[in-house]
């Protein structure tokens, strides 16, 4: 097989990630995987394996000629004969198999909002389904909304993955003191639900002072972003909550943390919830998407009520209490994200269906 990820840009998003992911797990596996960021480049750059053949198409329109000629001369060039593109780069695969009809298209769909689908309508993606092939859903409930509501009924669920990176540029010194932190990875955005989690950091200082949250994840620069950080120096958490931004080095993060949580409001699967598992963190986050799926809450993580409050302290607080229990949780995820959310576990499954 000779598959070719596109991805609008590489910067630290999960669908961006994915499509790194998908493209350096195939470079083992297949013959050619190459990958191809659209509109722009980012940290993960970093990230991509050397095995991979990679090109940046600096896509400035809707329509870019120039683009879409680049992307068919890459396509020709290295023999590709799949493109699996991911979320909005559908757009551009489809316009290419107008110029190369034996091309065949695969679309994940990485939506992160999937709490009401019934809203979620996209003409131009409907429309441009009667292109594609097969289809990747994330969590199960996309993959009834593809097969209900696109034009293709080749649709698979097919779980985010998580691959350990050796490509990380250098370690960061957390604040706080050692073996007392606590790290969310999320996009400063509204279904992250932030605010929640400053309200949970208010009541854990009064209640366990010497405890700090550590905050990874691209900032908007948006009113969401001025809120949360007006929030966090209304409250004087300055002390508490840190907030490092879009880096290159969440592994070596995640390895000075302790308990690893998500306080989202909606969620696809977030990956999040894998790393925090791969590395060793204790867990706690909301009933949201398909986190339920991959914690069994009070045996390998806690799973709490989306936007409750005193559930949300209470697991923290029992986590910071019980060290034995904390330690019981993190190990059994552990052994659950080795075992079914691996990139060899992911893989084999993706191109067993990519044959039949």
């Amino acid at each position: 097989m000779r598959i070719l990820q596109i991805i609008d840009s590489l910067e630290t998003g999960g669908a961006e990630r994915m499509a790194v992911n998908y493209a350096n797990k195939l470079a083992e596996k297949i013959e050619f995987s190459g990958l191809i960021a659209t509109r722009k480049e980012g940290l993960l750059l970093r990230q991509i394996a050397p095995a991979v053949s990679y090109l940046f198409l600096n896509k400035r329109l809707v329509i870019d000629f120039k683009a879409i000629f680049l992307l068919r001369n890459y396509v020709v060039k290295n023999s590709v004969t799949i493109i699996h593109a991911h979320s909005s780069s559908f757009f551009i695969a489809m316009l290419l198999k107008l110029t190369l009809p034996k091309i065949k298209i695969i679309w994940h769909d990485h939506y992160g909002i999937s709490q009401d689908l019934s809203q979620r309508k996209n003409w131009s993606l409907k429309f441009g389904s009667f292109f594609f092939t097969g289809i990747v859903s994330v969590n199960s409930a996309l993959k009834e909304w593809a097969r209900s509501y696109l034009l293709c009924s080749n649709v698979i669920y097919l779980s985010n993955f998580i691959e350990s990176s050796s490509r990380e540029d250098e370690d960061l010194a957390l604040k706080g003191i050692e073996g007392k932190r606590i790290i969310c990875v999320a996009n400063l955005r509204p279904q992250k639900n932030h605010k929640l989690l400053i309200d949970v950091a208010r009541i854990i200082k009064k209640n366990y002072p010497e405890w700090t949250f550590h905050l990874f994840g691209k900032d908007f620069e948006d009113d969401y972003s001025k809120e949360i950080k007006h929030s966090i120096e209304h409250l004087n958490l300055k002390e508490q909550v840190f907030f490092y931004g879009s880096t290159n080095t969440i592994s070596s993060s995640l390895k000075q943390c302790d308990i690893g949580i998500l306080t989202s409001r909606s969620e696809g699967l977030p990956l999040a919830i894998l790393e925090y598992g791969l590395y060793n963190l204790a867990v706690v986050a909301t009933d949201v998407g398909e986190i339920s799926k991959v914690i069994i809450s009070g045996t390998d993580g806690v799973i709490v009520e989306s936007n409750n409050l005193n559930e949300f302290v209470d697991a923290i607080e029992k986590l910071i209490r019980d060290e034995k229990y904390r330690e019981e949780l993190s190990l059994k995820l552990k052994n659950k994200i080795e075992k079914f959310y691996s990139g060899d576990y992911i893989i084999s499954q993706y191109l067993s269906w990519m044959v039949q």
